[in-house]
């Protein structure tokens, strides 16, 4: 009599062996159930509940009139694993013409969107349907330089490998959202919030005066200098101290040096002893006495001259009995500015009254 032995496969099978393979070891293959005569319902199917149907807007990261796009609920080792459904339920035998259509162009555009983000090689484009009744398609996004996750194997790797950080994960999704919405629809994904954080010892170093020791390591004596023989520390301009009075580090008049005076200070204008102050001063009869800019480079000349002039015709006169006022040279122009008592631009009458001692003493 013989009796019937279940096939056992010798070894497995030669994928085992890809590296693509996530596992090693000693394996051996499961025994295969025996067929049932009616498969159990799909979640969404006959009378059974579609979670997808039931679900809101909100836990999808984009929607549209006819189209949604949702994640998992938490990060998982690939970089982004998306799931897109159809709005209305259909499977995908079921799709009408026009979601047909348009379900192509979604699969290229999310495909696309996956694939724009950073360190992603490949998108793998998975349909099982075998879990739920509603229409979705997977997205699996393959990290780049990974080729040991290349192939058929992807999604066992997303369960195996650790999972990425969540601020990474809401970024692609927010990036993934965002392409979408560029296309219509409405993007639902944020990208995280920056997390502003003020120095816990803001207020501390506010509140405490500064150490030289504690910032940059120098040690200050009593006085706030810098301790020890080296050379000399170099402080932050916020520790050094401003001068108690300014007055200080101007030195007395004293100590100043001679050469250093300003003309029309005291001792610039300082008269010789012996010599009277009043001579030295010109006289004024009314019409004042003012300097211009646009003094004539000759004017000291032409009074040196005169006074010359004056000196000889005195002696002449003691001598001949010549007149003054023949020896006399030509007077200056009325309407020179001179700065030695001359006459001013407005005084151009050429009176008495509007000209200096000089000029009186030239009639």
């Amino acid at each position: 009599m013989v009796s019937l032995v279940p096939h056992t496969p010798d070894a497995v099978p030669d994928f085992a062996r890809w590296p693509s393979f996530p596992f090693d070891g000693d394996l051996r293959v499961k025994q295969l159930d025996d067929p049932v005569d009616v498969e159990p319902p799909r979640k969404g199917e006959g009378t059974a509940e579609c979670s997808s149907c039931s679900a809101p807007d909100d836990a999808y990261i984009w929607v549209s009139e006819r189209w949604r796009v949702r994640a998992m609920d938490r990060p998982t080792g690939l970089p982004m694993v998306l799931i897109l459904e159809s709005r209305s339920h259909f499977d995908l035998g079921d799709l009408p013409n026009l979601l047909a259509a348009e379900l192509g162009v979604m699969t290229v555009r999310l495909e696309r969107a996956v694939r724009s983000l950073d360190g992603v090689a490949r998108v793998h484009v998975n349909r099982w349907g075998d879990g739920s009744a509603h229409l979705h398609l997977w997205f699996l996004a393959r990290p780049y330089g990974q080729l040991q996750l290349r192939g058929t194997f992807l999604s066992l790797w997303d369960s195996i490998l650790p999972p990425i950080t969540e601020s990474r994960w809401r970024e692609n999704l927010a990036l993934v959202a965002a392409w979408l919405a560029e296309f219509g629809g409405r993007q639902l994904a944020e990208p995280p919030r920056i997390e502003w954080r003020t120095p816990s010892n803001l207020l501390e170093q506010a509140s405490h005066p500064f150490d030289a020791d504690r910032e940059f390591g120098v040690e200050l004596d009593a006085d706030g200098r810098a301790a020890g023989d080296g050379p000399a520390a170099v402080l932050p301009i916020e520790s050094i101290e401003p001068a108690a009075d300014l007055d200080e580090l101007v030195a007395s008049p004293d100590s100043a040096d001679p050469e250093d005076a300003v003309p029309g200070s005291s001792r610039a204008d300082a008269v010789p002893a012996g010599v009277d102050a009043s001579a030295s001063e010109p006289e004024h009869t009314g019409a004042a006495v003012t300097s211009s800019e646009d003094d004539q480079p000759g004017g000291e000349l032409d009074d040196e001259a005169s006074d010359c002039a004056e000196q000889a015709v005195g002696t002449e006169a003691a001598g001949t009995g010549m007149s003054r006022r023949s020896a006399q040279p030509e007077t200056v122009p009325a309407a020179s500015g001179s700065a030695r008592g001359g006459p001013t631009a407005g005084a151009a009458t050429g009176s008495a009254a509007s000209r200096g001692p000089s000029d009186q003493g030239r009639k």
